[in-house]
């Protein structure tokens, strides 16, 4: 098994595990991490293809290079967005922690419901 082949079982690997993290878990912060590792495994297929080609007795091509570092830069970027904005949204919600969001919306009893604690009786 040469490195080439073994890096493409990688990244159809880590591209698997992120599609499984994104149907499976419910939490914002695991879905956020299923998409980076998805977009880490095509990444390293991209690179894999690009040095497929350039193996195969064609001239190296620095296009696939240069788009697989810009896409880390711009997928770390929205991370870091997507976190922030995680954060901004559990504070307001008045959250300790992103992870302590309902499950679903209906678990969560509305402030105005009567019998509530906060709402009128």
């Amino acid at each position: 098994m040469s490195q080439i082949t073994l890096y493409g079982l990688l990244g159809s690997a880590l591209v698997g595990l992120g599609l499984y993290g994104l149907i499976v878990s419910a939490d914002a912060l695991r879905k956020l991490l299923a998409f980076n590792l998805l977009g880490s495994g095509v990444f390293l297929l991209f690179g894999v293809i690009a040095r497929r080609g350039a193996g195969a007795g064609f001239s190296g091509d620095p296009i696939p290079q240069a788009l697989v570092i810009t896409g880390l830069v711009v997928a770390f970027a929205a991370t870091a967005l997507a976190v922030g904005l995680l954060v901004r949204l559990g504070e307001t919600a008045g959250l300790e922690d992103v992870d302590d969001a309902p499950a679903s919306p209906r678990s969560a009893a509305p402030e105005d419901a009567p019998g509530s604690a906060g709402g009128p009786q």
